[in-house]
């Protein structure tokens, strides 16, 4: 009877030791997905901020680029208004000056021819 109580209570310990390392080893394992999420949560976070800072800083460029193409068209419409208000103001001289030379040559044409007025006279002392 000795030795079957001795047997009971040895299987007994062995079977708590197998549950408590069990019971260990359970424990553990949600520990370690809980911390992996974790992880994985802090590089989603880390990626996420890298992304958004190349978003920024593509916007930030994209941006710039924008505003020097709008300035440089800007600029070569201004020149090319200068330019062409520069050419109408020579045509217009040109055509004054082509409109004055026909109004002369018009009056010209127009006023009778008069005599030489004959020469006075100078007295004889």
């Amino acid at each position: 009877m000795k030795r079957l109580f001795s047997l009971f209570v040895a299987v007994a310990f062995a079977l708590s030791m197998v549950g408590v390392a069990f019971a260990a080893d359970n424990a553990a394992k949600p520990a370690a997905p809980a911390a992996e999420k974790k992880e994985a949560d802090k590089k989603a976070t880390a990626e996420k901020k890298e992304t958004d800072k190349k978003a920024t800083a593509e916007k930030k460029e994209t941006d710039k680029k924008a505003t020097a193409e709008k300035k440089e068209a800007k600029k070569k419409a201004t020149a090319e208004k200068k330019e062409a208000d520069k050419k109408a103001a020579a045509e217009k001289k040109e055509a004054d000056k082509k409109a004055t030379a026909e109004k002369k040559e018009a009056d010209k044409k127009a006023a009778p021819a008069t005599p030489a007025a004959p020469a006075a006279p100078a007295e004889k002392k």
